[in-house]
């Protein structure tokens, strides 16, 4: 693998933290993680491809869903252990819940009274998008 790889931090399981920021907007759309492998084939095909730690295997985001993400950047940040992807998300959603981004839940209240609420709709049923 080239050189630039080796820059990476990768995390004693061989994965660096990836963050996905729609390039446009600014949102911060998903965390996901990435091995060696799938940053290499994100650069390769210019769309993003993460490690998934629960099927233990690739995922090319969108392969199922169609909600592809091109990515317009790629960086590193000032420790070298976490890569941001400034993408443009097709079909505007990026969570498998069928919302814009994975953060739709925002803390209102206090310590004791704090609560977690919805402030993103669903924009496609995720029944109709994952057979």
């Amino acid at each position: 693998m080239s050189a630039w790889l080796n820059k990476v931090r990768w995390d004693e399981h061989g994965l660096v933290p990836v963050i996905a920021q729609d390039a446009e907007s600014g949102d911060v759309l998903m965390f996901a993680w990435m091995n060696r492998e799938a940053l290499s084939k994100t650069v390769e095909c210019g769309e993003a491809v993460y490690w998934s730690r629960s099927r233990k295997k690739l995922w090319h985001k969108g392969e199922e869903s169609g909600h592809i993400q091109k990515v317009m950047e790629i960086r590193l940040d000032c420790d070298e252990d976490v890569v941001l992807l400034k993408i443009k998300q097709l079909e505007d959603i990026a969570c498998h819940t069928g919302r814009h981004s994975c953060f739709f839940q925002k803390f209102e209240g206090g310590v004791n009274d704090g609560e977690w609420q919805t402030v993103e709709p669903v924009l496609k049923d995720p029944e109709s998008i994952y057979k």
